[in-house]
């Protein structure tokens, strides 16, 4: 059963389906939540799918929406508070700090030729002035495109060809757990090997590293700041159908794949969610963990906090090290205690770093003003969900969703209706997502409880979801569209099932399936399995190469406790064990081939486990492009055990 017909008695079931069989309806209301200069002429405009236009002839902006609508009535509240334990700064901007200052980059980039429409990409560490430049490009009808700050420079050579932008805004250097990575050189080799060559290099100077300026092209960004101290700029009043940005996708090969937003419907998506998802009250703090390189960050850092009338915390550093360098795994709890955080966002990655540290750490502060810990990025294991929720006694809601869609697929809207959540599932479809599961063979749908198929999403995609790939429509069909036999159909390219109360679970990447002797299993069953042992920090499952089974599973994991694993006879009884809950559970068929015991798991600096480069390394392979790994010994480690040399 779907979760609309099981669960029809309920304020949410008829909320969503309303938003799916009363479309313009329901997305005519939430278009109220943001201000318009011109009202749209038509809701949505899907007489070219899978192209949906949402408000067209709208006009709107999400500066204004961000900033300038908040100054009235709320002008000297905190609006960005910036936190580094790199360098020890802490500094909060109001409402009125924050027009201030992004009229400043506007007008620096409007005195560097930037017009409406031309790109600007950010190459730029977590620092006030990376969301500065967001909203200055918003507030002229720029296009912005962050690249993760710290990528190499083959990588973001690809994207600057890609994107084309007429300027880029970086800095001298970023910082992470106290190792500096100087971002000026890797830009300038990236300028070396581009094709496209912008007109000017703004640079942000912290002191960090040398930073030698190409003259006639590279610019400090205290310079102009001064020049336009008190330049006004007005914002640009753009069509709802606007670029307002676009992000490349982590993990892509070859030809960088951006993904393309527009204005208003992202704006009414993230205003809307703020209300129905996160309930974000204008005066609060919101806390995301995450950077403004990923979707995360753009949508739940910058943009939706600041949208709600929330203040919003940038946080530059490690979960576990304080102001002064020194470990301090309560260093979030005290952020979370001084700015009265309501709503925090962060991944079960880091939740995982965190559940490894002494839990006096969470006791030693005052967490009252907390209200829910969402959680998104990879799966949620229900140990790791349990473990936080007793830790801080408020719900933890699990969300799903990709850089594609801007905003959750699944999660929990408590704010139409008070819902409880699952350990494991990340929840039910949220309102204007008409979410199926698909036969991956046959292309049809399927209804009932437990069968495991493609979670798809039928069109249009509502508000807020990616236009279209950045100069490629063709690959934006082929590559969303046309995966599923027979049907016009977004994949989301991730297996799910659903249980007989609507609730989904998310099982696996559809290209991470393990086929084992004909037996197919998504990495997340056994690493679900293997996870609810007691001594398991973190697990990756990946499927290896085997000339006799096709497959067999491969699992790595991180001890929670390894003290007592020193000896190779502890260790492989520790491994029994594992492989015998794996039994219990999914059957022998299921059982890895081989459990490494490792220090740690390789990793993007945002907590992204990075299970292609196991799978490549197990198999023998080059793993690829690991500009983005926070510790290269990981891999190196799992090299030497499969060598057998450790």
């Amino acid at each position: 059963m779907s979760s609309t017909r099981s669960q029809a008695s309920s304020s949410y079931a008829a909320f969503h389906q309303r938003s799916i069989t009363q479309r313009d309806a329901f997305w005519a209301e939430q278009a109220g939540l943001i201000d318009w200069q011109t009202p749209p002429r038509q809701i949505c405009d899907y007489s070219k799918p899978p192209f949906a236009k949402w408000f067209v002839g709208g006009t709107t902006n999400l500066c204004h929406n961000a900033v300038d609508r908040h100054l009235k009535d709320r002008a000297q509240q905190p609006a960005l508070i910036a936190v580094s334990t790199e360098t020890g700064r802490e500094q909060v901007y109001t409402f009125a700090d924050l027009h201030l200052e992004v009229q400043r980059m506007a007008a620096a980039l409007l005195s560097l030729g930037v017009t409406q429409g031309d790109r600007v990409l950010i190459y730029m560490p977590m620092i006030p002035e990376a969301v500065f430049a967001m909203l200055a490009c918003a507030r002229i009808g720029a296009i912005h495109s962050v690249v993760f700050g710290g990528f190499a420079s083959g990588s973001l050579a690809t994207r600057i060809d890609d994107a084309e932008p007429k300027v880029i805004v970086s800095a001298d250097a970023g910082s992470r757990g106290g190792k500096v990575t100087a971002y000026k050189p890797l830009l300038d080799e990236a300028l070396r090997q581009s094709r496209h060559q912008p007109a000017s290099v703004l640079l942000v100077d912290r002191q960090l590293a040398p930073m030698p300026l190409v003259p006639g092209r590279d610019q400090l960004w205290s310079a102009l700041r001064e020049q336009h101290l008190y330049t006004p700029v007005p914002v640009v009043w753009v069509d709802a159908t606007h670029t307002s940005y676009t992000l490349y996708t982590s993990g892509t090969t070859g030809k960088p794949k951006g993904v393309q937003r527009d204005t208003g419907g992202y704006a009414v998506a993230l205003a809307a969610s703020m209300k129905y998802i996160y309930e974000g009250q204008a005066g609060e703090t919101y806390f995301s963990t995450s950077d403004i390189g990923w979707v995360v960050g753009h949508s739940y850092i910058v943009y939706g906090p600041l949208i709600a009338g929330m203040a919003t915390i940038l946080y530059e550093g490690l979960p576990i090290r304080g102001m002064d360098g020194q470990p301090d795994p309560g260093i979030w709890w005290r952020l979370v205690e001084k700015y009265k955080v309501t709503r925090m966002f962060s991944a079960p990655t880091a939740v995982r770093v965190l559940k490894k540290q002494d839990p006096v750490y969470l006791k030693r502060h005052d967490l009252s003003s907390l209200k829910a810990l969402y959680l998104a990025g990879e799966p949620l294991d229900e140990p790791t969900a349990q473990w936080i929720s007793d830790a801080l006694h408020v719900p933890i809601i699990d969300n799903y969703w990709q850089t594609e869609t801007g905003w959750p697929i699944l999660s929990i809207a408590n704010g139409v209706e008070k819902t409880p959540g699952k350990f494991g599932s990340p929840g039910v479809p949220m309102y204007g997502y008409d979410v199926k599961l698909i036969s991956e063979s046959t292309g049809e749908e399927l209804t009932g409880p437990d069968q495991k198929g493609v979670l798809a999403i039928e069109g249009p995609l509502p508000p807020g979801c990616m236009q279209t790939v950045w100069r490629d429509d063709a690959r934006f069909v082929n590559t969303y569209w046309k995966s599923i036999p027979g049907r016009l159909i977004y994949s989301t390219f991730d297996w799910g099932v659903r249980d007989q109360d609507g609730y989904f679970f998310i099982l696996g990447r559809t290209d991470d399936v393990i086929n084992v002797a004909g037996h197919r299993l998504g990495t997340r069953e056994i690493e679900e399995c293997i996870a609810s042992h007691t001594n398991v920090a973190e697990v990756a499952v990946v499927g290896v190469a085997d000339a006799l089974k096709g497959q067999v599973a491969l699992a790595f994991v991180v001890a929670r406790d390894a003290s007592g694993l020193g000896e190779a006879q502890a260790r492989l009884r520790f491994e029994g064990e594992l492989m015998q809950v794996v039994d219990r559970q999914l059957g022998a068929v299921a059982r890895p081939s081989r459990v490494l015991l490792v220090q740690l798991l390789p990793k993007t600096r945002s907590g992204k486990l990075l299970r292609r480069a196991l799978q490549a390394v197990a198999e023998g392979r080059d793993p690829g492009d690991l500009t983005t790994l926070d510790d290269p010994g990981a891999l190196q480690q799992v090299r030497e055990l499969l060598a057998g040399k450790s």
